[in-house]
């Protein structure tokens, strides 16, 4: 019965006084030939990331979305207040037909103050062809041989191939933390995950190993994501006036990136950190667990789960494994203390979605979605997030003792060790 408490929450654009998002704008500019029997040339880039010549746009990735109308749908990062015009160049084969549409360019609201945010720039795709290509360009004038050249993935439809996707953004700072990041990957293995999508701008040697392991087990996909090439990035969230382009190197870009990337091969996204692992709490595993909050939630593409702290400053003797301690990063299974909740502090929250449903995405919430999101109860799951405390003054006895996650020792002890034996021991 208890399932019962899950509540639906209709999907807002945060900054704009809590108006209810509708549907997209219709988009109005038809495209239009300029160009008759023209060769489709400019180069082909497959740079994850790459800066157009006017330094404020920078294009990840563009996606077909005929959700609405015929699109391209780009995923990029531009100034907010310096880009306002931009045009897509298709080139129709066989008959060479460039096709100029100009673009509607919408910056999500989620920027935190920062100059340079994530974007959609999307435009009409012309009606007597399924263009391969499209390049961008400030101007619906010029030559296609002068602009570089992006791939419109998602062309063609699939059926899901995976039921899980968890996407993880970004890798950072000579990240090192690899006991961790093994015990998630393989807590996320054993609840139901089949890929695992990691933006990685750095990370330590060791760590390289590890994730040339999952790649080549096929668990692990990297996407190369060196943002601090073209923008002073900053590790935090909000712009602190020190210069700096964007908040937490371009997270949210990458997120909606890996939504966008992953619609057709999965049939749930997972948006979490690399220290984060949903836990169920009535269910054996994420997708028992989703087939129940779908049957009492039909339509919704969204789920949220509270985020709560387990802090790595408190541990117990219980699992002290000797060979874990040579391997650098934190053993989870030795915290299982969770800090309670703050009063009149609502908890964060981290997301399973429809990626088939969602248009735009921030961290915690999503901006734009077709149809309702639902704030899932924690005595269903709850985030197990073990990092530094944001209570460090608590006593232990004031921590709650939670061991969720003890259920899975046994498969998941025998799991990091194969990994760490192949990998680091």
């Amino acid at each position: 019965m208890a399932e019962k408490k899950v509540w639906k929450q209709k999907v807002y654009r945060k900054g704009e006084n809590n108006i209810p998002v509708g549907r997209l704008q219709r988009l109005t500019h038809v495209p239009k030939i300029i160009q008759q029997g023209s060769r489709c040339r400019g180069k082909i880039t497959n740079s994850t990331i790459t800066p157009l010549k006017d330094n404020r746009t920078l294009i990840v990735s563009p996606y077909f979305d005929d959700r609405e109308s015929k699109v391209t749908r780009v995923i990029g990062i531009v100034h907010h207040e310096d880009v306002k015009q931009l045009y897509c160049w298709f080139c129709c084969q066989p008959r060479g037909q460039i096709y100029v549409s100009k673009a509607k360019i919408d910056v999500h609201s989620d920027r935190f103050g920062f100059p340079y945010g994530a974007a959609d720039i999307v435009c009409l795709e012309p009606q007597d062809c399924d263009p391969a290509y499209v390049s961008m360009h400030h101007s619906p004038h010029g030559s296609i041989e002068q602009l570089p050249r992006f791939e419109i993935k998602n062309r063609k439809a699939g059926a899901s191939s995976v039921d899980f996707t968890v996407c993880i953004s970004t890798m950072f700072g000579n990240y090192n933390n690899v006991l961790q990041f093994v015990q998630s990957v393989e807590m996320y293995k054993i609840l139901g995950v089949q890929k695992v999508v990691i933006y990685k701008n750095n990370c330590s040697h060791l760590m390289e190993k590890v994730l040339k392991f999952y790649m080549d087990e096929g668990t692990v996909e990297i996407i190369p994501w060196p943002i601090n090439s073209y923008l002073r990035v900053s590790p935090k969230w909000h712009f602190m006036q020190d210069g700096t382009h964007i908040g937490y190197y371009g997270q949210i870009t990458a997120l909606n990136d890996c939504i966008y990337r992953s619609r057709q091969r999965s049939k749930f996204v997972v948006l979490t950190d690399a220290d984060e692992i949903i836990l169920p709490r009535k269910h054996p595993d994420w997708k028992t667990m989703m087939t129940s909050l779908q049957e009492q939630n039909p339509g919704a593409g969204v789920f949220l789960f509270e985020n709560h702290i387990f802090p790595k400053t408190v541990s117990t003797d219980v699992f002290n494994i000797s060979s874990w301690n040579a391997v650098p990063g934190v053993n989870i299974l030795q915290h299982v203390h969770r800090e309670p909740d703050r009063r009149d502090v609502i908890n964060p929250k981290k997301m399973i979605i429809d990626p088939r449903k969602v248009i735009q995405t921030s961290v915690h919430s999503v901006l734009q979605a077709y149809g309702n999101s639902v704030s899932v109860p924690m005595d269903v799951a709850l985030i197990y997030h073990c990092r530094v405390p944001l209570q460090g003054s608590l006593p232990r006895e004031s921590l709650i003792r939670d061991t969720t996650l003890w259920r899975y020792n046994s498969s998941l002890i025998m799991n990091v060790n194969k990994v760490l034996d192949q990998t680091v021991l």
